[in-house]
């Protein structure tokens, strides 16, 4: 089965580096990692929270920023960061693109945050990304994404498509034998880079051009009923046929109500989700969805001792044992641990120093061992692909056999299959190509 070939094969000489860099980074976790002389002057350490606190995607982001108040928290309850307390300061950029930019801008310029954790769709990411660049100022975006890019102001601790989207397609034709494709997706930048993606490696695995369905709707959507409609004429052609889901934010409730409307069962047509976690499963009835599937890189049925902790750590802090964990969460988890090694490493807030300290940094996954951040600052993950359950949870039925490295770049694109991430010395480059040796994008002098 796919989900099993070796994890680290990529692009040739490039991507050994990478796969080299994954080994040191691994070894580092055992490696003493004492902090520089700490750089203290005094004052809180600012922490930006830029998420979606009303419009289409507060039922996504509104957990993150939960999420992100709690890590704080604790960390100034382990006496806080270069002897200085953090403070979160949380804004509301409203679902709104634009808005994204502006308060990204607010809270570098005008609240001198040290960091910021924050965005989910990727228009809101591609928004903000020439602020961070700007200002010199270090984003975490928790949420997987379509790839295609490599900014040495973010660092990305969703997944790429190869950490979730493609192990799912692989699944779905080893063990469900899909030979049709019904990719859809809200329309803008996330689905549509990842379908011309995935549409380029169904292609490649033999799959015609008639069995595979594209369609986009606004976000929002709400009105399901001619789309499942048609989905599920599509599936009736005698090849068996599978939903590969770029859905975001609360247009999945509709949605899915709809394929329960239409008794469109997993057996029947099963659709897997990238953007649908147990936060947006508990604002639906799940009974008719169960065995639909999800790829993500945790869920929070996982059973480990770090999972088991942290939830009860969430379970306190929000006072509400149905308040679910999910996927991002734990991407902001990582992160977050990831951002205070890396200036507890550094001695100082500095961006230049904690981006440069940051690579190599391995702290623990809640799914069990570690996550790396790599030089192309991605992190290493592992891949779960998981049915939907009747109490909304998520029964794991795949996963890798070890942490995967991100693909930051698609080797199923010919403009970009020669490219790789590295913002180490000497390349410090964002978009190195192998075969012509020269940085395309992103060089940092």
């Amino acid at each position: 089965m796919s989900l099993d070939e070796p994890i680290l094969s990529r692009r040739g000489l490039g991507r050994l580096g990478v796969a080299a860099a994954t080994l040191a980074a691994m070894g580092a976790v055992k490696a003493a990692t004492a902090p520089a002389e700490a750089q203290v002057t005094g004052g809180t350490i600012k922490v930006g929270v830029l998420h979606s606190l009303s419009g289409t995607m507060a039922i996504s982001e509104t957990t993150l920023k939960d999420v992100m108040l709690m890590l704080i928290e604790q960390q100034n309850a382990k006496g806080g960061l270069l002897g200085r307390k953090l403070e979160a300061v949380v804004v509301d950029p409203a679902s709104n693109w634009p808005l994204f930019a502006e308060k990204a801008r607010q809270l570098k310029s005008v609240d001198k945050c040290a960091a910021t954790f924050g965005c989910w769709t990727s228009v809101s990411r591609k928004s903000v990304l020439p602020v961070f660049e700007e200002l010199n100022s270090i984003l975490f975006y928790p949420v997987q994404y379509e790839g295609q890019e490599c900014s040495r102001n973010v660092f990305y601790t969703g997944a790429a498509p190869n950490q979730q989207a493609i192990p799912a397609v692989d699944y779905l034709m080893s063990e469900n034998k899909v030979k049709r494709w019904v990719l859809a997706g809200t329309d803008y930048v996330y689905p549509r880079t990842t379908n011309q993606i995935l549409e380029a490696y169904l292609k490649s695995k033999g799959v015609a051009a008639e069995d595979i369905m594209i369609n986009y709707t606004p976000f929002g959507h709400s009105d399901w009923q001619n789309i499942v409609a048609s989905i599920k004429k599509f599936g009736s052609a005698g090849k068996k046929t599978a939903v590969v889901s770029t859905i975001n934010g609360d247009a999945n409730v509709p949605f899915y109500k709809e394929l329960g409307n239409q008794g469109i069962k997993a057996t029947d047509i099963p659709v897997v989700a990238f953007s649908v976690g147990e936060e947006e499963l508990a604002g639906i009835d799940t009974k008719p969805l169960v065995g639909h599937l999800a790829a993500w890189n945790y869920f929070e049925s996982v059973d480990t001792p770090e999972n088991k902790a942290f939830i009860a750590s969430w379970t306190k802090y929000t006072k509400n044992p149905k308040r679910t964990t999910n996927d991002p969460m734990e991407a902001h988890y990582i992160g977050f641990n990831m951002w205070v090694k890396g200036v507890e490493k550094a001695g100082t807030t500095d961006s230049d120093a904690v981006i440069d300290a940051l690579i190599g940094v391995a702290v623990p996954n809640l799914s069990g061992g570690y996550s790396a951040m790599m030089p192309n600052h991605h992190i290493t993950k592992p891949v779960l692909i998981g049915e939907v359950q009747a109490d909304g949870q998520f029964n794991t039925v795949s996963q890798t056999p070890g942490l995967v490295v991100a693909q930051e770049w698609s080797p199923y694109v010919a403009d970009t299959k020669d490219l790789i991430g590295d913002w180490r010395a000497p390349l410090r480059c964002g978009a190195f190509n192998v075969k012509t040796g020269t940085c395309t994008a992103g060089k940092k002098a």
